[in-house]
């Protein structure tokens, strides 16, 4: 890995879905985050709420590629499709809403060009408090918790935060490994996979900015539900 900031290309996937509100802040924000050399990459999950016309006429010059999903898939199908067009040294996923604030980039890329660190993957923590952290709801905190507690049991990590959205990745390595998962299950199957590969992994504490359902938050009981099922399924009966 090249250990110069300004010789690094950072790919940013942003798997979209009805974020007419906000996706254009986060394409600014992402422009601003101090690495020069940033390819973003969205993909528009059969958006309903006009975010697919407005990425067609008012964002299509200012990203790299935009492609779009003719039925909606989730989240982990929508990734799979942008880890796969990916060109960049390092690629990390991006929410299209505000919650997380792409200047983070600069502490999860620290691991991969520091020296003694030679980092493969790095996850930004929501609990691993920062300076600048908004308090979140006590049960979605705690569902959070309890799913990191249950993926550390199976995986032998150490982690805060199993179920952020921050996870960057050098591109060889989450190009070569199989996502299955169509939705919010992507985080615990990711997890779970480069454990198995005994891959280099890093945590750093990241700032947070919570949105509620009624705000536009997406993810609910179902795919908490799901997230314990995928736990078992890729550390316990998943030999590949």
């Amino acid at each position: 890995m090249k250990k110069d900031l300004k010789d690094i290309k950072l790919s940013v996937i942003i798997p979209c879905y009805n974020e007419k509100k906000t996706i254009q802040k986060v394409i600014h924000s992402i422009r601003e985050c101090g690495i020069p050399n940033t390819e973003i990459i969205i993909v528009d999950d059969c958006s309903t709420d006009g975010t697919s016309k407005l990425l067609k006429t008012e964002v299509c010059h200012k990203v790299e590629k935009i492609i779009y999903h003719k039925v909606n898939r989730g989240k982990g199908a929508a990734l799979r499709r942008g880890f796969q067009e990916a060109t960049g040294d390092l690629v990390v996923v991006q929410d299209a809403d505000l919650e997380y604030d792409p200047k983070d980039f600069l502490k999860l890329v620290q691991p991969f060009i520091e020296g003694r660190a030679d980092a493969d993957v790095v996850y930004g923590s929501r609990y691993a408090r920062s300076e600048k952290y908004m308090i979140k709801h006590f049960y979605h905190s705690m569902g959070n918790k309890f799913l990191t507690f249950l993926s550390n049991l199976f995986t032998d990590l150490a982690l805060t935060d199993m179920e952020t959205c921050y996870k960057m990745f050098k591109r060889e390595l989450i190009q070569s490994i199989p996502i299955e998962e169509e939705r919010f299950g992507f985080e615990p199957e990711i997890t779970a996979k480069i454990a198995k590969r005994f891959c280099r992994i890093y945590e750093v504490p990241i700032t947070y900015y919570p949105r509620s359902y009624a705000q536009g938050k997406k993810i609910g009981f179902k795919d908490g539900l799901r997230a314990i099922y995928c736990i078992l399924k890729y550390n316990v009966f998943d030999i590949k």
